[in-house]
């Protein structure tokens, strides 16, 4: 069977949701053949065997953290010569999709990006696509090349599969453009202790409806107790009343979790965009001809200073 490259997101040896989802997806197209960069490489290889991993490829260098994105490319692409892989899988994230990409053209290869499914296909990996704001659905294949394809975090339920896991150390040679663009400093975010916007698998959002940046603690008490991520449709972040990194939405990020609870929020195009492949949609709001209602599995009209309250302290009674 054809060997798939699986671009590893990991912090310091903790590998992060999304690259497991790769791992569970490129086993319906090859065998898995992970790639860590980066400190803590080599402490990643017992969590990607766990899931799939039938190989995995580290190279520690200082380059990666003191340097923008080139030396991870140059990386890849010496992986890409060493496998001759059926396909690269990147998560779908903005420093994932400028990977993909300059990799793409580095190695004369097409590029998928934001995937949200893939299945084996006679000529080549097949990738399902949301587009035009999530209204169509397109099944997608790269003509030319190695495919380089980007998936959207939340695509796949992540499922172990223990493998090998054999360690095997990549040679990696950088080119001259990988020291171009240097680090000058880090600062690092402060942490409110929920999950990412877009790894999370519940998400809770508030909008123009919640009505001022002090009421968003109504949203994050529902969220604190269904251990979900906050989100903010593009009105409220406009409004200063929530920040920018967690607006949900065309402009903003695009979210694809089990479950999304829109409270306070219309439902115009630019926020549907970001948030329409959800698994399933509950939105509150207290007009009925919201256009929100017309793709939610659950709606509530009602006034979300009433309902969300209520549906808070309910989760924590039956929580215990």
């Amino acid at each position: 069977m054809a060997e798939v490259l699986v671009y590893v997101d990991h912090v310091d040896g903790a590998v992060r949701k999304p690259t497991l989802e790769l791992l569970t997806l490129a086993r319906r197209i090859g065998e898995p053949v992970a790639v860590a960069l980066g400190g803590g490489a080599a402490d990643t290889a017992a969590a990607l065997a766990e899931h799939g991993a039938v190989k995995v490829l580290t190279h520690e260098a200082a380059e990666y953290a003191e340097y923008l994105v080139v030396p991870k490319v140059d990386a890849l692409q010496a992986a890409v010569e060493a496998v001759s892989p059926a396909a690269v899988l990147v998560p779908s994230s903005a420093e994932g999709k400028e990977v993909a990409a300059r990799l793409a053209l580095r190695i004369g290869s097409g590029i998928i990006t934001d995937a949200v499914d893939l299945e084996a296909g006679d000529e080549g990996p097949v990738a399902t696509q949301s587009v035009f704001a999530a209204s169509y659905t397109t099944k997608s294949r790269v003509s030319k090349g190695t495919p380089v394809i980007t998936v959207k975090p939340n695509s796949a339920a992540v499922e172990p599969a223990p493998a090998a896991g054999a360690v095997e150390a990549l040679s990696v040679t950088f080119s001259d453009k990988a020291t171009g663009t240097r680090v000058t400093g880090r600062t690092p975010r402060e942490s409110t202790g929920r999950p990412e916007l877009t790894e999370a698998a519940i998400v809770v959002s508030g909008g123009r409806g919640v009505n001022g940046a002090e009421n968003f603690a109504i949203i994050e008490a529902l969220a604190d107790q269904l251990g979900a991520a906050v989100g903010a449709s593009r009105a409220a972040v406009d409004a200063g009343w929530y920040p920018h990194t967690n607006q949900v939405g065309q402009t903003g990020k695009s979210v694809s979790p089990q479950l999304y609870i829109a409270a306070g929020i219309s439902g115009a195009i630019q926020h549907r965009a970001g948030m329409q492949t959800s698994k399933t949609i509950v939105a509150v709001n207290k007009d009925a001809e919201a256009p929100i209602f017309e793709l939610v599995d659950y709606g509530i009209v009602g006034d979300l200073f009433d309902v969300v309250p209520q549906l808070t302290e309910e989760i924590k009674t039956r929580k215990g």
